[in-house]
């Protein structure tokens, strides 16, 4: 069994979340993709502190399907820079981390 991950990731739209999720969970990149609407973000960018509306996408994968998964993020994604946070799953249900490797393959 590979170790499991939780990856963060914030979009810009509804739209671009949803795409983003459906893109990885199909090709089995994460198990499961939630979309957490109505996050504000404060920020520097480029030297300016910046406000945003974003969604947010909590994504289970496993650490052997991350690279691909990041590299499909990066591909789909219209930010320059994206986040992409990868956090490990210390504990969790038994059945649902089996879920998660039954779900995430990395090719």
């Amino acid at each position: 069994m590979s170790a499991k991950l939780v990856v963060l990731c914030a979009s810009g739209s509804g739209e671009e979340a949803r795409r983003i999720a459906r893109a990885v969970v199909g090709k089995q990149l994460a198990a499961c993709v939630n979309i957490l609407p109505g996050a504000t973000s404060v920020y520097r960018w480029e030297g300016v502190v910046e406000e945003a509306s974003e969604w947010l996408l909590f994504m289970k994968t496993t650490a052997a399907a991350y690279p691909q998964l990041e590299q499909e993020i990066r591909a789909l994604h219209s930010y320059s820079v994206p986040e992409i946070i990868a956090l490990p799953i210390e504990r969790g249900s038994q059945s649902y981390l089996s879920w998660i490797d039954a779900e995430t393959s990395a090719e």
